[in-house]
């Protein structure tokens, strides 16, 4: 691993990966059409996708196995937790027939529910055993901006 890099970077979903609240911009159920990689339609067929940069920012963490996690307050962990299931993430590892990756599969941890933060960070230092200062926490589109440099 990089040794710039923390051991685990924990993602706040809302306007950090995607540009919504997906607790009051997105109506359920979500789908998506076919294999279309970086987008998922809600009820009314409202696109949702990550930042342009997520994907390998995804990539280059687990390249250098960092632990990935999503921490998120919304009170719809339901919806959030079926958009990330549905996201693909096109596959930079393989040139010959890659496949896309759905985007759940990047994160180790999901803290996805109603409440604080330090609960969610108390719990991932729970599971994980990773010391707080050797952890990352992303929250709005400017962490974004801070991890690129980093990655």
């Amino acid at each position: 691993m990089t040794s710039r890099l923390p051991k685990l970077v924990a993602f706040d979903l809302d306007y950090t990966l995607w540009d919504l609240w997906i607790d009051t911009h997105v109506t359920g159920p979500l789908h998506r059409n076919k294999e279309t990689i970086n987008q998922v339609l809600d009820k009314h067929n409202e696109p949702i996708s990550f930042y342009r940069d997520v994907g390998d920012i995804f990539h280059r963490l687990r390249d250098a196995e960092v632990t990935i996690a999503a921490c998120s307050r919304t009170s719809a962990p339901k919806l959030a937790n079926q958009c990330l299931r549905l996201m693909l993430v096109p596959d930079k590892r393989s040139s010959r027939d890659p496949q896309p990756i759905p985007a759940i599969n990047f994160f180790d941890q999901l803290e996805i529910y109603p409440g604080s933060k330090i609960t969610h960070f108390k719990k991932l230092h729970e599971k994980t055993g990773i010391a707080y200062e050797k952890c990352c926490s992303l929250m709005m589109s400017i962490g974004m901006l801070k991890l690129r440099n980093w990655v």
